[in-house]
């Protein structure tokens, strides 16, 4: 059975021309990049021109990137810097609906006697700029606010804040990781002093990711050791893979405007059959204002889990929100942050695309799918109450 993968946002799959880039630094160029010799000196400038491909796509200088080993990482490093480099503030911002990255590490400083500030979103998912305005003080060490929403691909207002945020003299952070080769990203006109992005989300490998900081930002490493990086963060480069990120990137930004056009197209018609065809769904988040590959979900009445094994057994890949969350019992921290009904939330499936995708694909989700909702209501306890008048029952 052919696999129909639409979970693009929790990993992507590792494209042909980065696997490839990757594999003689495997076997052939296998020397360290901190040598002396000239074998390892030709594999520190392959590492060199990674870095100039990831700054490409994000629009900034090669020495403003650092490599690390994930979006994790990244975020752990921004957050950290910014605490260490402002040792007598203790006031944290970030929203209600950030990664478990951002969200769990702003949790650990709560417990050493940081003060966090969760923002709220609106029924949309979206942030409204006066909840950041009304707790800005003179205590404030950093702002952490996503770009794009992992879950329901709705886009913040990161330009706007981050006029606000410099205006004040505010160290701001943003989690790209999810938008970061789906849309365009300049940083010489986006105001952020850091800037996460993950490699699996752009099909690179799992276990690398980058930190964008801008020229001037205080920094301070959060792994001490070597002189890797310029002695931002320490460690023997993990080569094979920083050049495959470098590759995907390359590529990335060759792509974006499929992303934007023929990604969104079948995302598009994705959502739209759906909704035509399952009484009882509606989207979560913004319709307008969100990634062109994301669509989330609510078919109200059933269980996501139930609906993801049914799925399952036709080869098609999909989720109930993030990845990083998925062993939890617990329903979605951003769909209750939306003030989604519970009969919603536990309903909630997402489809994440990307340009590896065939509208023959979408064609079969959306034939099975109306199918798999249709049978779960009728065994549902919940269900069989909104069966009368639906369409369903004969």
């Amino acid at each position: 059975m052919k696999t129909l993968y639409f979970d693009n946002n929790a990993t992507t799959q590792v494209a042909q021309e980065v696997l490839d880039s990757m594999l003689p630094y495997f076997r052939e160029f296998y020397g360290n990049p901190s040598s002396m010799h000239t074998f390892g000196g030709q594999i520190y400038r392959k590492i060199e021109e990674a870095r100039e491909q990831v700054a490409l796509l994000i629009g900034s200088d090669p020495d403003e990137i650092i490599f690390t080993s994930c979006g994790t990482e990244s975020n752990n490093t921004a957050i950290m810097s910014a605490i260490e480099t402002n040792p007598t503030k203790k006031h944290v911002i970030t929203t209600k609906v950030e990664h478990p990255a951002v969200l769990n590490f702003c949790k650990h400083l709560s417990r050493k006697g940081y003060r966090v500030t969760y923002l709220p979103v609106d029924s949309k998912g979206r942030l409204e700029i006066d909840s950041l305005l009304q707790v800005i003080d003179d205590d404030l060490a950093l702002v952490s606010i996503m770009h794009a929403n992992n879950e329901t691909g709705v886009i913040f207002p990161i330009e706007k804040i981050g006029h606000i945020l410099k205006e004040r003299k505010v160290v701001f952070h943003t989690d790209a990781v999810q938008i970061v080769g789906k849309l365009p990203i300049n940083v010489k006109d986006l105001p952020v002093d850091m800037l996460t992005l993950s490699g699996h989300k752009i099909h690179a490998p799992k276990g690398i990711g980058a930190l964008y900081v801008r020229k001037g930002t205080r920094f301070y490493p959060y792994l001490i050791g070597g002189h890797q990086e310029n002695g931002r963060r320490a460690g023997t480069e993990n080569v094979a893979f920083i050049i495959g990120l470098g590759k995907a990137c390359e590529i990335a930004a060759k792509s974006i405007q499929k992303e934007v056009g023929f990604v969104k197209h079948l995302r598009d018609k994705l959502e739209n059959s759906l909704l035509s065809n399952c009484p009882d769904a509606s989207i979560n988040g913004d319709k307008e204002n969100r990634l062109p590959n994301t669509s989330n979900i609510s078919f109200e009445f059933v269980e996501g889990e139930a609906i993801l094994l049914l799925l399952n057994e036709y080869g098609i890949c999909a989720s109930s929100g993030s990845a990083c969350t998925s062993g939890s019992l617990e329903p979605s921290h951003v769909l209750r942050a939306m003030g989604v009904r519970n009969t919603a939330i536990h309903g909630s499936v997402r489809f994440s695309l990307s340009r590896y995708n065939q509208e023959r694909e979408v064609d079969k989700v959306i034939e099975v799918m109306p199918e798999i909702i249709k049978n779960l209501r009728l065994i549902s306890p919940f269900g069989q109450e909104r069966l009368t008048g639906k369409g369903y029952a004969s």
